[in-house]
């Protein structure tokens, strides 16, 4: 196995791991930004297929993240430098903040830190929900506008557990799978 690719899978999902605030979806655009953009290892739609196996996987999204991507590009050596740089940062940070938990509570300024933080990662979500989105409108498959659109409402207006809305759109793809795969041996 290239011992370069596997440096660079580490030390790039550690930096993203260190410096990634906000939960699994954030580290999710920034994995993009990395393999797909800057380093070209994925394209666009192998990465959103990553991150709905990711999603679909019980777990952390930015470990599950650092799995499939980590496998898709080195394999198992692949996946285990991808989970080792997701872990270690947030283990680190998280053993760290355990100690100084009593005197960071009450502190006001970090408390309005962590408000600004919070903003701040809404637009990031704000933005992978953006690019994802865009990305199955300019397909322009209705199966596939119908599902997001669908979800959606489910999701936010009727607080249908996410579980029942990913086994959906699963169902969905299956039976559409089987139906083409009929139809082209008709």
């Amino acid at each position: 196995m290239n011992r370069k690719i596997l440096s660079k899978i580490f030390l790039s999902t550690i930096y993203l791991s260190t410096f990634t605030f906000g939960g699994g979806y954030v580290i999710v655009t920034l994995l993009k930004k990395k393999f797909v953009d800057e380093l070209h290892w994925i394209d666009q739609q192998e990465m959103l297929d990553l991150v709905a196996i990711a999603q679909s996987s019980p777990g952390a999204i930015a470990v599950n993240g650092a799995i499939v991507v980590g496998y898709k590009l080195a394999g198992l050596p692949g996946v285990f430098c991808a989970v080792l740089g997701a872990v270690i940062p947030p283990f680190v940070i998280l053993t760290v903040i355990s100690f100084c938990y009593n005197a960071f509570k009450n502190n006001h300024m970090i408390q309005a830190m962590l408000n600004g933080m919070t903003a701040g990662v809404g637009a990031v979500i704000l933005s992978v929900v953006y690019d994802m989105g865009s990305d199955v409108v300019k397909q322009k498959d209705p199966l596939l506008l119908l599902l997001m659109a669908a979800s959606f409402v489910a999701a936010y207006f009727y607080h249908v557990n996410v579980i029942y809305i990913i086994l959906a759109a699963a169902l969905a793809g299956i039976c559409r799978t089987i139906i083409r795969k009929l139809r082209n041996e008709a």
